[in-house]
């Protein structure tokens, strides 16, 4: 498992235009192969401070070659409401700690048999 990992700053008061226009690229009812799960979370005490992720099932390769285009549209889009970016990369997911289980944590390490290589230069994939 993969997560695709985004840290902005936001110019001031940009967050709603921001959010529009990050989200207006993607189709929630036809996600790409692979991608599991996104999430877009914003400091509570930095609000100008925006993370965005997601959870992709497959490889680094696999996860670049996913529209290359339509993200290079998607950084255009959003591109005046920022500021700054922060982390930018793919990351391996090597711990899995999920709590909504019964009876207790449920916890998986990840471990691959082949090492990954991760370097990712900024805004890339």
């Amino acid at each position: 498992m993969l997560c695709a990992l985004t840290v902005r700053t936001l110019k001031p008061g940009t967050f709603e235009a921001f959010r529009d226009a990050f989200m207006g690229a993607v189709d929630a009812d036809d996600p790409p192969p692979g991608m599991v799960r996104f999430d877009m979370v914003r400091n509570v005490h930095v609000p100008d401070e925006v993370i965005c992720f997601g959870m992709f099932d497959g490889t680094v390769e696999e996860l670049r070659a996913l529209n290359q285009d339509d993200r290079e549209a998607q950084l255009a889009a959003i591109a005046p409401y920022v500021e700054s970016t922060g982390a930018d990369g793919i990351y391996e997911v090597v711990e899995e700690l999920d709590l909504r289980g019964r009876g207790g944590a449920e916890r998986r390490a990840r471990v691959r048999p082949r090492t990954v290589a991760l370097a990712c230069p900024r805004r890339t994939w």
